[in-house]
């Protein structure tokens, strides 16, 4: 059995059907990016991170997720944008991100429940505004911090 699909189409005032299979809409696409650097001293870490979007779009907004491997101490102090997710994990807001253009970096200093010799530290986009990101390897990073009082770039 052969089967067509019809697609609805608006055009203008009226609308029209075409055989075939459905076309996405016209849904932006951006290419972001995470640049910076983390240091752990003793039960603190901080990360300071620049967002990037290569386009071809702006974005209105996106969000970051940090996510350690060990969990936070309860009492954070957080910047304004952010917020706690969970035991070991902190939402950061972008803010409007134009193409080929640094965004606002972001400063997050966090508290560890413990104080470990080493964390990872997982960062990834978790929404974006609407827009598509084809290319994913720029903007999912996991980097191991050693407790020295040492930047370790990403």
């Amino acid at each position: 059995m052969r089967m067509r699909a019809w697609v609805l189409s608006g055009v203008c005032a009226g609308a029209v059907l075409v055989p075939g299979t459905a076309v996405a809409g016209a849904v932006p696409e951006a290419d972001l990016a995470f640049h910076g650097t983390a240091v752990l001293d003793e039960d603190r870490a901080e990360v300071r991170l620049t967002p990037l979007d290569n386009g071809p779009a702006a974005v209105a907004d996106a969000t970051v997720r940090l996510r350690w491997s060990v969990e936070l101490a309860d009492a954070q102090e957080l910047p304004a944008r952010c917020v706690r997710e969970d035991e070991r994990t902190v939402l950061c807001g972008t803010g409007a991100l134009a193409v080929a253009a640094p965004g606002e970096r972001l400063r997050v200093p966090v508290r560890l429940r413990e104080r470990p010799s080493e964390v990872t530290l997982e960062i990834d986009t978790v929404w974006s505004a609407g827009a598509v990101d084809q290319d994913r390897s720029n903007d999912r990073v996991a980097v191991l911090v050693l407790d020295t009082g040492d930047e370790y770039a990403f």
